[in-house]
């Protein structure tokens, strides 16, 4: 089997579909080092120039920070609205509950363009373009359906022996949840987490509806950044993003394990 041409063919085609996939996020490591004036490959000198540019880049360095605030506020509601939900969907089975879970995910179904435009149309009617609040109600929109829906399978794959057990002994619904269903969760919200966080700080498409000069995020200043210049500058603040997000997934890794955060 091991000396199948058919199986090493197919080793050799993913490999290099592989390799394809991820060429353009290795091409930006050398390229964020570059000593150039413009973006190029491969860089004609080597310099931390761009690194330095981007710690002394107010802008970068505020929207950076509104991005991080952001993003770690909308994850924290979107888990303190989706577990309370998930639960009533899939275990106390309250009525109309398959029509909540269609109507907290809908948002997935729809364009982004056509989100972000109505939730403009809405915002500018109540005073919310370029605010903070703004922001975390536009982004709760699309981070909600997915806590909500890794949350809800994660329950439903539960064992219920340890919660009836826990009933049976006398122990209050409450107690049951706080203290057997919410920690068998564990792996749940832990992916969920990540999702939500990484999602709500990668967001562009409806954040660009929302931002202003008063208020603008990482994502969408650096996407003003390339109309007007076309700089390494972006691609030492895509190493650090990439960076980032391969520490999120260590992080689940070591505390939860991916296949139990995210499989099960």
């Amino acid at each position: 089997m091991e000396n199948n041409p058919t199986s090493w063919f197919m080793r050799v085609t993913v490999s290099l579909l592989f390799l394809f996939l991820l060429a353009p996020v290795l091409l930006v490591f050398p390229v964020s080092f570059s000593g150039d004036q413009v973006l190029a490959f491969p860089p004609s000198s080597w310099s931390l120039r761009w690194y330095e540019a981007l710690l002394g880049n107010s802008v970068m360095m505020s929207a950076f920070l509104t991005s991080l605030g952001l993003a770690a506020v909308v994850t924290a509601l979107s888990l303190i609205i989706a577990i309370p939900a998930s639960y009533a969907i899939v275990r106390l089975k309250v009525t109309g509950s398959e029509f909540l879970f269609n109507l907290f995910t809908a948002p997935l179904l729809l364009p982004t363009i056509v989100l972000g435009l109505a939730i403009l149309i809405i915002f500018a009617s109540m005073g919310f373009l370029a605010t903070f609040t703004g922001l975390v109600i536009g982004h709760l929109v699309i981070t909600l359906p997915y806590a909500l829906r890794v949350l809800s399978v994660s329950l439903g794959n539960l064992n219920l022996a340890c919660e009836e057990a826990a009933s049976s002994l006398g122990a209050k619904p409450l107690a049951v949840f706080r203290k057997v269903t919410l920690p068998m969760m564990a792996p749940g919200i832990v992916a969920a987490t990540a999702l939500c966080f990484l999602v709500s700080f990668d967001e562009v498409v409806i954040t660009l509806f929302l931002t202003g000069p008063r208020m603008t995020t990482l994502p969408v200043e650096l996407f003003h950044h390339v109309e007007s210049q076309a700089d390494p500058l972006v691609a030492s603040v895509s190493v650090l993003l990439i960076l980032m997000t391969l520490a999120v997934v260590l992080i689940v890794d070591r505390t939860m394990g991916l296949t139990k955060a995210f499989v099960k």
